[in-house]
C-alpha cells in the first residue's frame, strides 16, 4: 500500500523515476498531499499506475527554451495565451493525472485568467503541453484520457508534435494551432544548437526565422 511508507523517506536522484502499481485514486490524492505543491518532482498517474520523476538540470533548461520559443511565436502571431506551467491536472472519472513540463491555453485562455484551482470536471484541459524526454519517454495515456489536444515532445535533440486524433496521439509534421508555419523544423533547428547559444540569442534567432514564415500561415 502507498500509505504504508512515508514518501518523505524516498529519495529520487536527478534523472531518475519510481513506479508504483495498483495505486487507487484515493491513494493517488494522498500522495499529492504528502508531496505538497512546492517540490521538484513531477507525477503522472493513469489506471492505477503512478510515476514520480526528478528532472535533470538539462531538462529544465530545454523546457524553458521551448516555452520561450512558443511565446515568441504567439507574440509574432499576436495570439492570446495563458500558461499554467506544471500545474497538476487530474480527473477522478478518467482515473488520470499529469503534471506537464509546461502547458498553454490558447483557445480557452480567457477562461483561465486568475484561475487558482483546477477542476477538470468543469475546466478545460490545456490546449498544448510541453514534455522534455531525456531519460525515458513520456507516457501519453494520461494525456489521452484528459483530452489534451496537442503535445510538443523533445526527444533526441529534436521536437516532435503529437495531435490527439480520435482519442489517440498521432505524430504530425505541423501544429494544429499554427497552420502551415513549420514550427517543428524551426524549433528543432534552434534546439540542435542550444548548448552553444544563450537563450536570449536563441529567442532573437527564432523571431527572425518566424517572421518570413508568417505569410504562409
Amino acid at each position: 500500500m502507498v500509505t504504508s511508507i512515508s514518501l518523505n523517506r524516498i529519495r529520487i536522484s536527478a534523472g531518475q523515476r519510481i513506479y508504483l502499481r495498483d495505486v487507487s485514486w484515493t491513494e493517488f490524492e494522498q500522495v499529492l498531499l504528502e508531496l505538497g505543491e512546492k517540490r521538484a518532482t513531477k507525477i503522472a498517474y493513469y489506471a492505477g499506475e503512478l510515476e514520480i520523476r526528478m528532472p535533470l538540470p538539462e531538462h529544465e533548461r530545454i523546457k524553458v527554451l521551448i516555452s520561450n520559443l512558443l511565446v515568441v511565436l504567439l507574440e509574432e502571431l499576436d495570439l492570446p495565451w495563458e500558461s499554467l506551467g506544471s500545474s497538476t491536472f487530474k480527473n477522478s472519472r478518467m482515473k488520470a493525472g499529469i503534471e506537464p513540463d509546461d502547458c498553454f491555453y490558447l483557445t480557452n485562455c480567457q477562461a483561465m485568467i486568475g484561475k487558482k484551482r483546477l477542476d477538470l470536471d468543469i475546466d478545460p484541459p490545456p490546449d498544448l503541453a510541453i514534455e522534455v524526454d531525456l531519460t525515458s519517454p513520456t507516457q501519453l495515456s494520461a494525456y489521452e484520457a484528459l483530452g489534451v489536444p496537442e503535445i510538443w515532445r523533445y526527444q533526441k535533440g529534436k521536437l516532435a508534435i503529437f495531435i490527439l486524433t480520435q482519442g489517440h496521439y498521432l505524430e504530425s509534421t505541423i501544429s494544429s494551432f499554427f497552420g502551415s508555419v513549420p514550427v517543428k523544423a524551426g524549433i528543432s533547428s534552434i534546439l540542435e544548437r542550444s548548448n552553444e547559444t544563450l537563450m536570449s540569442e536563441s529567442r532573437k534567432e527564432f523571431r527572425q526565422w518566424v517572421r518570413p514564415h508568417l505569410d504562409i500561415k
